[in-house]
């Protein structure tokens, strides 16, 4: 084997045991585990109702399905409707769209005048129960919120069809990562 690396020889026995010590050290340095979920097998997602004051008439059914999808796509976790290694079960308590006004979004009108854009936010929040059964005291309930802020002028379908993927995308990355990630 002739390796050269800057004029450098690795003939010699002890330099490529240098070299490839070196090498097994820098390869160890960084290690990522990925997942927490090690003896883990099966998980059962339950659907999260919406008991919010208001209620969009979809949110329940597809924030289930998304949930249930990123933990049987990103894990190697199986679904199960009995005796699971892992229970995930919640509900969704509040859904709200309040008006906000962001001062960035402004627009110089005819006569001089500064006028604000009239903004909306859209506010989504979860209560989760997650039950380890092989890690009980990996067990916890938490409560996941978050919000998006939009145009005013958004019909309720557009909102519904873009602000709450948003927002729900984003409640499901943050339960995602505080169950599966070993951070």
């Amino acid at each position: 084997m002739n390796f050269k690396i800057k004029n450098i020889s690795l003939k010699q026995p002890l330099l490529m045991m240098v070299f490839f010590a070196l090498l097994g050290m820098l390869n160890s340095c960084y290690s990522f585990t990925g997942s927490s979920l090690t003896d883990e097998k099966t998980v059962q997602i339950n659907e999260f109702p919406n008991n919010a004051s208001l209620v969009n008439p979809t949110l329940s059914q597809q924030f289930s399905t998304d949930i249930q999808n990123r933990f049987l796509q990103r894990t190697t976790l199986k679904g199960t409707k009995s005796n699971p290694d892992i229970l995930i079960e919640g509900e969704i308590t509040d859904y709200a769209i309040t008006p906000t006004t962001i001062s960035s979004n402004t627009q110089t009108n005819p006569s001089g005048g500064v006028v604000q854009q009239a903004q909306n936010k859209l506010t989504i929040t979860v209560k989760v129960h997650y039950e380890n059964k092989v890690h009980p005291d990996s067990s916890f309930d938490r409560t996941y919120s978050d919000e998006a802020a939009f145009n005013s002028s958004l019909s309720q379908s557009e909102i519904e069809n873009s602000q709450v993927k948003i927002v729900t995308e984003r409640i499901i990355n943050k339960i995602f990562n505080d169950i599966v990630a070993n951070w």
